[in-house]
């Protein structure tokens, strides 16, 4: 127990760090080798758009100024995409920190957060984080069992993460299932559907959480650029909401939290459409050789509807984990024989499978 341990905030005390995918560097550092790839946190192997390398170099000249915090340009542009009013929609450094947002915004000690034990595990850090009481909810098949959520809601429910697709999984929530469960659900319980995969799926039953906004006042759809519009370095993620939510999220958002050259660099990713093309063909692409790959190797996977796959390796995670780093590759351990591999470039994907045949 550590001297100032009395001292800190009990839910804090509760969290466990997140540990990112092992970065490049670190490997170069503790294995000597210097030709490595990532594919280990979902990052777009394409790069980001060279509209919004240039957008971001424009502004570097301006930041000894404080960013427009209303993030306007960026605001009025995806506003218009979507086909949402401005003031439906707030802006975070990257999702993640909006999904801590709505846990300060909405959860007290004793409050209730739901969510699947197979997913994004900062759902039960920002719980801890606020005093709720986290309540996991056993997946089904790799995915959200629906009816299991809608059992266990309370009259202390305050707040529900619903992932989807599914990370680490790539399994998706059907639109019946999602329809089901926000019609069971209190008004007054607030429902996180983070959509950060959402470009990527191309199962025509998974619900667009933009279009639900209208019908169900309490639902917030979190999105992000880090992914598909490959930005994770500068960290832009937004969420979209009944304009009473947005207001209150508001409250507990640190002023200037979306630097300058990150909201120019978002504003332009939108305008490049045939980037976004270019990645999602990469990724198909990629997912198919990988399927076929795999099953040559027997390495059983679950079809995914992002841009990585969950597999189950023939040994321990950690073990084929290690084995890779030794080869230069990076992927990202799960547990017991479940590991998550992004879907990189056509030359990325061969040098997986040809490690993996190799360590395996």
């Amino acid at each position: 127990m550590g001297k100032f341990d009395n001292a800190a905030n009990r839910g804090v005390m509760k969290i466990k760090p997140y540990i990112p995918g092992k970065p490049i560097e670190e490997v170069r550092r503790e294995y000597g080798i210097k030709d490595i790839i990532k594919l280990a946190s979902n990052e777009n192997p394409m790069g980001p758009s060279k509209l919004a390398v240039r957008a971001m170099a424009k502004k570097l000249g301006e930041v000894s100024l404080y960013p427009e915090s209303s993030a306007y340009n960026l605001r009025n542009a995806l506003a218009m995409q979507l086909n949402i009013r401005k003031d439906m929609l707030v802006f975070g450094n990257g999702s993640n920190e909006l999904l801590n947002m709505l846990a300060q915004a909405f959860v007290t000690p004793g409050d209730e957060v739901v969510f699947s034990t197979l997913s994004f595990t900062v759902y039960q850090s920002a719980a801890d984080m606020t005093g709720g009481t986290a309540i996991m909810i056993p997946h089904k098949d790799f995915a959200h069992d629906i009816d299991g959520f809608i059992k266990r809601l309370s009259d202390r429910t305050k707040l529900v993460y619903l992932c989807n697709p599914n990370n680490p999984t790539g399994t998706i929530i059907s639109k019946q299932d999602f329809e089901k469960f926000m019609e069971a659900v209190k008004p007054e319980t607030i429902v996180a559907l983070d959509e950060a995969y959402f470009e990527f799926v191309d199962d025509r039953n998974c619900p667009d959480g933009m279009q639900y906004l209208s019908k169900y006042p309490n639902l917030v759809v979190l999105r992000t650029f880090s992914k598909v519009y490959g930005l994770a370095g500068v960290r832009v993620g937004y969420a979209a909401a009944d304009p009473e939510i947005i207001s209150i999220i508001e409250r507990v958002r640190a002023s200037f939290n979306v630097n300058m050259p990150a909201q120019a660099a978002a504003e332009a990713a939108l305008r490049d459409k045939a980037h976004v093309e270019k990645t999602l063909k990469n990724n198909n692409d990629g997912k198919k050789y990988l399927y076929a790959e795999l099953e040559k190797l027997g390495i059983e996977y679950v079809p995914t509807n992002a841009n990585f796959i969950f597999v189950k390796f023939p040994a321990n995670c950690n073990v084929v984990f290690e084995a890779l780093l030794k080869k230069g590759v990076i992927i990202r351990p799960q547990y017991d024989n479940y590991g998550r591999i992004t879907i990189g470039t056509a030359s990325q994907n061969k040098r997986l499978i040809a490690a993996l045949k190799q360590v395996l």
